[in-house]
């Protein structure tokens, strides 16, 4: 799929799923370990920390507030927590056939918290399955969290631990990672950057519906890994708000 150009006119160009620039970035021993990279790991990483904790401490009430709707309107635990798939720290291997390569989870697992928006045990029968518009499986103050992402807000707790940034990939369950890497040939490479909140996808791209939405998320994903700064973090968290607000893509 390298030199692929999306059909949709606002999706960036990404040069090659298989760009150097996005296969090396993450994953060149000696550049990871430069004082450069390092130095941009510290200060993406104070920044995060820092911008974590002011919206935690401004938002606390209106958690506390969605807290309560979630609790005395469906029976339930408030929150929601599963694993996902995180940050690939290690350097590639060339023995593609290695058995313990084919277990490989594709990153460090970690556990995301959301406010719970769907009815107890909604997936027991049906399973993970794509989103829908007017899904049954979510309660009536779960579709209005979900419409203007209110239910993401306790992931900022994930970025002060440090498993995830404001900005990145969105983090997939393990089961769905392997078998969307078995579609897409260019998905673990998502995993070079630490998973968000937010992204370059999720403010050109309303949530996945098929497997060609998440290919061209993972066109979105890889673009914003080949030129990922502060900068360009601050620029995604302005152009977020008008998504959350104007609720585009929310359901």
């Amino acid at each position: 799929m390298s030199g692929v150009r999306s059909s949709n006119p606002s999706m960036p160009a990404v040069t090659g799923a298989f760009d150097p620039i996005v296969r090396t970035r993450y994953t060149d021993f000696g550049q990871r370990h430069s004082y450069e990279f390092l130095r941009a790991q510290w200060l993406q990483r104070l920044v995060n920390f820092s911008l974590a904790l002011l919206a935690l401490a401004l938002i606390l009430p209106v958690m506390a507030l969605i807290a309560l709707l979630v609790w005395v309107t469906s029976r339930g635990p408030i929150f929601y927590s599963q694993v996902r798939v995180g940050l690939d720290r290690r350097r590639p291997s060339r023995a593609a056939q290695n058995h313990r390569r084919e277990r490989d989870l594709g990153g460090q697992p970690f556990t995301i918290y959301k406010f719970r928006t769907m009815w107890v045990d909604a997936e027991h029968q049906s399973g993970a399955v794509w989103a829908q518009q007017r899904d049954p499986r979510v309660t009536p103050v779960g579709r209005l969290l979900r419409q203007y992402r209110l239910d993401e807000l306790p992931q900022l707790f994930n970025v002060l631990k440090g498993e995830m940034n404001i900005v990145g990939p969105r983090p997939e369950r393990p089961t769905i990672f392997a078998e969307l890497r078995e579609h897409i040939a260019e998905y673990p490479l998502r995993q070079r950057a630490k998973p968000g909140i937010t992204g370059l996808a999720q403010i050109n791209h309303h949530y996945d519906r098929s497997l060609e939405d998440v290919r061209t998320k993972v066109h979105y994903d890889l673009e914003y890994i080949r030129r990922q700064s502060v900068a360009e973090d601050f620029r995604i968290m302005l152009k977020t708000l008008p998504v959350v607000l104007l609720r585009r893509g929310g359901w």
